[in-house]
């Protein structure tokens, strides 16, 4: 086609393909993927992130929800089916409890009160628990204090003396001679089977009342043969 202006070209036009620019990049799937891992690995992607706690929390909650479902699936009556299972379950442990009691605690090792290899005088007991005393150890305090007081109706034939004697067994006798103290006399031998036998320990007010009880015992004045023993001034 011609034209005042000059020559003008018209027909089909060869499609030279596209601008290098234009060509898409074809990146290996394996680098493309580290690079999307890296790249999401960012932490401001996770900003939003629930925290380790919350995680924890909804994986035992999906764990227990999954369960109840299973569970749910293959007892009749379905979740009302599990809820009623579960309240009978409990009703039959407390009503267990409550016609056994609670289980029996471990008896303590009944052992001997001393362990000397030869007797020691109350005297020498008493002067041994203050020494631990004014050290502040109070559990061995006790602990001397007790075996004083046992020694202590030795002495004065208020109780038979046995090599083999627990606290118990001195506290049951001794309360039988001397009933006003009896109740105190076994409170002091559980303190000294828990302390020597239970691995409990002792504090000051525990020394204060064995030792109070040291001293009433000794102002209790024996009377004679055949009647009661009564409390008064050591005579």
């Amino acid at each position: 086609m011609s034209g005042a202006g000059g020559t003008i070209t018209s027909g089909p036009q060869l499609w030279a393909g596209p601008r290098r620019a234009d060509i898409p990049v074809d990146t290996p799937r394996v680098p493309a993927r580290e690079a999307a891992e890296t790249e999401l690995s960012k932490g401001m992607y996770h900003e939003g992130d629930p925290g380790l706690l919350e995680q924890a929390f909804d994986s035992c909650w999906n764990w227990v929800r999954g369960l109840f479902d299973t569970v749910s699936g293959v007892v009749p009556g379905g979740p009302l089916g599990v809820i009623v299972l579960v309240l009978l379950a409990s009703g039959l442990v407390v009503a267990l409890w409550w016609r056994l009691g609670t289980p029996p605690r471990p008896a303590v090792s009944a052992k001997p009160l001393f362990r000397e290899s030869g007797p020691r005088g109350a005297a020498a007991h008493r002067a041994a628990a203050e020494t631990h005393a004014a050290a502040l150890r109070w559990t061995e305090a006790v602990q001397e204090r007790t075996r004083a007081i046992v020694r202590s109706l030795e002495e004065r034939a208020l109780l038979a003396p046995r090599p083999g004697h627990t606290a118990d067994e001195a506290a049951a006798e001794a309360g039988r001679r001397l009933p006003d103290h009896a109740a105190r006399l076994r409170a002091a031998a559980h303190t000294f089977d828990a302390l020597t036998y239970g691995g409990r320990t002792a504090d000051e007010s525990a020394y204060l009342t064995v030792r109070t009880l040291d001293d009433d015992i000794e102002a209790t004045r024996p009377a004679a043969a055949g009647t009661a023993v009564t409390t008064g001034a050591a005579g």
